[in-house]
């Protein structure tokens, strides 16, 4: 969430980065500080009369002392006492109505993040390889059936639609990419993490999910009183693997924490209607391996660039050709200042696809979480925090099958996965 001082200090500035964004999430930053407000004048008020309390009890104990009576006095302090209890609940619904507010502002744009208010305004910042020469591409729900690949009939009647069964050799293919991605980004000094599928609410809280996209989720547990679900299906490792650091205080020498880890991912993709769902391109569960960092505030955008390059070692390696974009103001996600995305060419399609996103936050999960370190002068400070694909596993299939086919129908098995599929190509049985 955002600094409420900041807020505070110049909130004009802040509706005017927000801007930026569309929408109009600008509109709330005079909410908060009306809340804001609120709530310090009630605090001051409670202050005051446990300021009067103190001084009466102490007239009280000097009466006693001397053999008055006090009865008038005591009458008076329980009567204070009844209405700091009063502001101090109205003081802590304001602080909870603050905190939901907050909660729903999105983060502002890094200053260096192109303007527009869609993805038509993204500009493409580079692009790796070039585009393989295949007549009459094939996609990859075509190449998969014919090598009995994925079986997309089987995962209907076991979950419905938006899954996919790999079977044979398209489960081997499948975990030796897994295999892949997470070796090589343990060879970037990435530290591999095993965590949870399942995360409590403040988590998702913790790295911005919620509460604006509470629809896209799989809640399972009952609702609680309030209407809301306690736990959630992980829909990107970024949440359990992040939130290991919530509440709590790093030393700075600590820093740069960095984390990768394999997760299955679960999304209901309720605002994906008209959208491309051919195949396994969106699905409502598919497997992904994540880059986290923690950082030094100062070098969080820094870093950035170096987890994109890492990101993109992985489609270099297998010899896909890509992009990267940067999103501009009007596409960067919610809980990001700065983003680029990485899409890969899929020939079968004649499009790319998104196959990571890779964000600096700047301190606004570390806030949402309570995530601090001490630095060197002993004061606590917020770290920024950094996450991105690395990648995930259906697109990056899908340009694998797509960009290596043959023309025989075959696939040719990059040479940097060979030894992890054990097989230098796939071909029909």
């Amino acid at each position: 969430m955002l600094d409420i001082r900041v807020i505070r200090d110049n909130p004009t500035a802040v509706q005017d980065r927000l801007k930026t964004r569309g929408g109009d999430h600008w509109k709330l930053v005079f909410e908060v500080i009306a809340c804001d407000e609120e709530r310090r004048n009630l605090e001051t008020s409670k202050q005051q009369f446990q300021s009067s309390r103190k001084t009466l009890s102490k007239d009280i104990g000097t009466l006693k002392a001397t053999g008055q009576d006090s009865a008038a006095i005591e009458a008076e302090v329980r009567s204070i006492n009844t209405q700091i209890a009063e502001l101090e609940a109205a003081a802590e619904a304001a602080a909870l109505r603050q905190t939901d507010l907050l909660l729903s502002i999105p983060n502002l744009p890094h200053e260096a993040c192109p303007p527009g208010l869609d993805e038509s305004a993204n500009p493409v910042v580079r692009e790796w390889g070039t585009r393989p020469a295949i007549d009459q591409p094939k996609d990859h729900v075509e190449l998969a059936t014919a090598l009995g690949l994925i079986h997309w009939d089987d995962a209907i009647r076991i979950a419905g639609a938006g899954f996919a069964v790999y079977r044979g050799r398209g489960a081997r293919l499948e975990r030796a990419l897994l295999n892949f991605l997470l070796d090589t980004q343990t060879a970037n000094g990435y530290e591999e993490v095993n965590v949870p599928h399942l995360v409590k609410r403040e988590c998702m809280e913790g790295t911005g999910q919620l509460p604006k996209f509470e629809g896209d989720m799989y809640g399972t547990e009952p609702a609680e009183s309030d209407g809301r679900n306690s736990l959630f299906l992980a829909p990107t490792a970024e949440v359990p693997v992040t939130n290991l650091y919530r509440d709590t205080l790093l030393p700075e020498a600590a820093l740069p924490v960095k984390m990768v880890a394999y997760t299955p991912c679960f999304r209901r993709e309720a605002g994906s209607a008209g959208r491309d769902n051919k195949g396994i391109i969106r699905m409502h569960q598919f497997d992904k391996v994540e880059l986290v960092q923690i950082v030094h505030p100062d070098t969080g955008f820094e870093v950035l660039e170096q987890l994109t390059g890492h990101a993109e070692s992985i489609l270099q390696n297998l010899g896909l050709h890509y992009r990267v974009i940067e999103l501009c103001t009007g596409d960067v996600g919610q809980s990001s200042a700065k983003t680029y995305d990485i899409e890969v060419w899929a020939p079968g399609h004649g499009k790319y696809l998104e196959v990571s996103s890779c964000s600096c936050f700047g301190d606004y999960q570390a806030r949402r979480m309570r995530l601090r370190f001490k630095d060197s002068e002993g004061k606590n400070r917020f770290p920024h925090t950094l996450n991105g694909s690395g990648t995930a596993l259906p697109r990056l299939y899908v340009a694998l099958l797509e960009q290596c086919q043959q023309p025989d129908g075959s696939i040719r098995i990059p040479a940097a996965l060979v030894p992890y599929f054990g097989a230098p190509s796939i071909a029909k049985a």
